[in-house]
């Protein structure tokens, strides 16, 4: 007996995109996947060129994100913004897990194609400047490789002198009536923030009755999340870099893998771990 092949159209698929809007369409598809493109015949330069756009697509998400959860946390807003913070914190998951796929190069495939990459290095990706400075690892210094790219260049230093989320939940701080200060409360938010025992006092009393500060326990929580995901992404590019390519210098002229270990001691929200001691 033969059997009919299956027709989806038959049960209300459309089939027909002349004029319409495509799944393909919708997605900009012919842009994405004509973006790949090698300049080299090393067959692992494709693995190479996937798993790092792959990863400007997901930070976009997280700039995304994280610019709103600053809008929301400075409108004492909080709910949006915990729902926003564990999203990223998600994402930085599937970001540690491209990590897995990429260290299925092995150092001997690599060098087939390094020379092809000339200057460029993941160091001047400004999306992951972008994310640093939402997060309040501040430095300027960090914008002169897109000195190049005006709009990119002004985009950056908007960010840069922007309050952080760190700077906006400890002004949501004092805005609850901790005593918050003043110094932190007016500082210059493009340098690197310190960390400061009025911040550390507020924070303790949170995490001394929870129940009584809910919302800010919540949100402290939320950001210790974050980091910690932050610094596990770190780890597996220094891990991912160490087993590639040894400690050879980075091809767009860092110290490579020691430059990315000095990543490691950045601490993002230094009270929010110094209250674990503290409790």
């Amino acid at each position: 007996m033969t059997r009919t092949p299956y027709d989806p159209s038959g049960e209300g698929a459309q089939m027909s995109f002349d004029g319409r809007m495509s799944y393909g369409d919708y997605l900009r598809l012919d842009t994405i996947l004509t973006a790949q493109a090698p300049l080299s015949d090393a067959h692992d330069e494709m693995l190479f060129i996937v798993q790092h756009q792959a990863s400007e697509i997901w930070m976009r998400l997280v700039i995304h994100e994280l610019t709103s959860v600053c809008d929301h946390i400075a409108k004492d807003d909080l709910a949006p913004s915990f729902k926003m913070l564990a999203r990223v914190s998600r994402i930085l998951d599937q970001l540690n897990s491209a990590w897995d796929v990429l260290r299925t190069m092995t150092p001997s495939e690599y060098t087939t194609f390094r020379k092809a990459l000339g200057m460029s290095s993941g160091f001047q990706s400004f999306q992951y400047r972008a994310i640093e400075f939402l997060a309040g690892n501040k430095n300027a210094a960090m914008m002169r490789p897109h000195a190049h790219k005006a709009d990119i260049h002004a985009w950056l230093e908007r960010i840069l002198q922007a309050p952080s989320i760190y700077d906006q939940s400890i002004r949501l701080l004092a805005r609850q009536g901790f005593p918050i200060d003043q110094s932190i409360l007016t500082r210059d938010c493009s340098q690197a923030y310190e960390a400061n025992e009025s911040v550390r006092a507020a924070w303790l009393v949170i995490y001394s009755d929870p129940e009584a500060h809910w919302s800010l326990y919540e949100l402290a929580e939320k950001l210790v999340d974050f980091e910690d995901y932050f610094r596990r992404w770190r780890f597996n590019h220094v891990t991912t870099v160490e087993r590639i390519i040894g400690f050879k210098s980075g091809t767009g002229g860092t110290s490579g893998v020691n430059y990315l270990r000095k990543m490691l001691d950045v601490v993002l929200f230094p009270e929010l771990w110094a209250v674990r001691t503290d409790l």
